[in-house]
């Protein structure tokens, strides 16, 4: 089996099934990824490509993303025609083709089956755009929207299969394309994650926390509105008033991975911070942080706030969950797919930073009473597992194994690679 997985950052989402596919015998497994793609650790197969320009400043925006789509679609035709050159044909390519790698993958390797992994389809109404009443659309911005979706329609007529990890993010695309596109979650490591008494974080400040202290946390690539960081932050200002020992862990850079920066501050996090009166010395930004340390966040969290625009689905959620931390979770369509209120988890409004804080300081107060909903969430995440993930990629790739495939397919993220989390 030949296998050509694409991914401008490779290796995205990709990362364990490359890891359990190219120690198959018998399988060609190679990847293609721009010059600062953080590629795979003991992964040799990557080809790095790089744009022969960058988009003109003066391209009408509605068309800014299908320049940068066409422009990277070309850059990675060029090094597929490479890999033809050095006789490699794949027999599938799995791609990720929201920055257009793809778009000409056919034209390349005709006969190869192309998969695509179909992770957002937007609209002006009903999902993440014009939920949050804070940041309105404006008449340009639907119309932008509307143009930008050429791109990601043009990808479902382009490939012969298509995944998406949720329900809810396979609802979001056309109806007449849904046939296309099967629900099949990548999988996280489920087999490396659980409770640990024992977990201790210390911060930057020289605080040790350990588990059963009375610590929130909070985790996104980015702190931002998509991921709920204001209302956290209000939240977290009435917790600390009515939790004098609660003590909060969050992750996160001050970059901005969906939406937009704020107007009248650097990141989101100075901008909150100018908003709440927080008690410093108990508030703890992380910053980014490698995945070891990430997970020995989530062990000692008392209590985890999840919140969400209704978008992409965060492995942070349900990696929150295989810890064994109680999850208070924003009631948005992503969410709901996962947690079951009082069941595995709290689901509270989204805009409710009151009842977020009540929610949390609950967790906290009646830890132990909370103890069977922990375990139905990590009960829950077994159908997430790296091992479940893979067994459906296979499906995908209409592969017939010989042979059974074991915890050891998956990838150990804990060797080196810092915390993605969505």
């Amino acid at each position: 089996m030949r296998v050509l997985v694409i991914h401008q950052n490779f290796p995205g989402q990709f990362g364990h099934l490359v890891q359990a596919w190219a120690k198959r015998p018998g399988w060609d497994v190679r990847a293609l990824g721009t010059t600062a793609a953080p590629g795979l650790p003991g992964f040799g197969g990557l080809l790095r490509y790089q744009l022969a320009r960058k988009g003109r400043p003066d391209q009408h925006p509605y068309l800014r993303q299908m320049e940068a789509a066409t422009l990277h679609g070309q850059a990675t035709a060029r090094a597929m025609l490479q890999l033809r050159k050095e006789g490699f044909t794949p027999d599938v390519i799995l791609a990720h083709p929201g920055w257009g790698e793809t778009l000409y993958a056919k034209d390349v390797y005709p006969d190869a089956r192309l998969i695509h992994f179909c992770e957002w389809y937007y609209h002006a109404d009903g999902a993440d755009l014009g939920f949050d009443p804070e940041f309105p659309l404006s008449f340009d911005d639907r119309a932008r929207i509307r143009t930008w979706n050429a791109l990601h329609t043009l990808n479902l007529t382009n490939c012969d299969a298509a995944v998406t990890p949720t329900h809810w993010q396979r609802s979001r695309h056309p109806e007449v394309l849904r046939h296309k596109i099967t629900v099949q979650h990548e999988g996280i490591a489920t087999q490396l994650l659980g409770p640990n008494p024992n977990a201790a974080i210390t911060t930057p400040s020289g605080v040790t926390l350990r588990a059963g202290d009375p610590v929130v946390t909070y985790v996104a690539r980015n702190l931002e509105p998509y991921r709920g960081f204001h209302l956290f932050m209000r939240a977290l200002e009435q917790i600390q008033r009515t939790n004098p020992r609660c003590h909060s862990l969050i992750v996160g850079g001050d970059g901005v991975s969906y939406g937009k920066r704020p107007k009248d501050a650097p990141n989101w996090r100075e901008q909150m911070l100018r908003e709440v009166r927080l008690d410093p010395a108990r508030t703890h930004f992380l910053g980014r942080v490698p995945y070891a340390k990430y997970v020995s966040v989530l062990q000692v969290s008392a209590a985890h706030a999840y919140l969400s625009y209704p978008f992409v689905l965060s492995w942070s959620l349900l990696e929150a969950m295989a810890c064994g931390a109680p999850v208070a979770g924003s009631d948005t369509a992503p969410v709901r797919e996962v947690i079951q209120d009082g069941d595995n988890g709290k689901l509270i409004g989204f805009f409710d930073a009151a009842a977020l804080a009540k929610g949390v300081g609950e967790l906290i107060a009646q830890r132990s009473a909370f103890a069977p909903m922990r375990e139905q969430a990590r009960a829950r995440t077994q159908d997430y597992s790296h091992a479940a993930g893979l067994a459906g990629y296979d499906e995908l790739l209409n592969v017939e194994l010989t042979y059974p495939v074991t915890p050891s397919d998956a990838m150990d993220r804990t060797k080196g690679i810092a915390c993605t989390t969505q």
